[in-house]
């Protein structure tokens, strides 16, 4: 996830506009999930999540470097701040099937 700020910050037109942009090409070029998740009455700012799956955690940190950098260089907003997070489901599910029944904990 990652706030960005406009350099023009105007009407809520404005930012529409840009998020469209932003959304519309980076889903384009990299096939992945994303949508405005936050900041949603400012029009200064806004803060948008993207979510990347795979079964590799270097392939997956790497495409997301290059969102961040795909985002950064199209110049139509400024990164304010990004927050990084990977979570690995796998371990989980290995931790819930190892102390559990056949029902859990129903």
């Amino acid at each position: 996830m990652w706030t960005c700020g406009y350099r023009h910050a105007g009407p809520s037109k404005i930012k529409r506009s840009v998020l469209a942009k932003i959304v519309k090409r980076t889903q384009n070029t990299f096939n992945v999930s994303i949508a405005e998740v936050g900041d949603n009455d400012s029009w200064k700012q806004a803060k948008i999540g993207f979510c990347v799956v795979g079964n590799d955690w270097r392939y997956i940190n790497a495409k997301v470097d290059h969102i961040f950098n795909y985002i950064e260089e199209m110049g139509i907003a400024q990164v304010i701040s990004s927050h990084l997070e990977i979570t690995s489901y796998s371990e989980w599910l290995n931790m819930q099937s190892e102390g559990a029944d056949k029902y859990g904990d129903f």
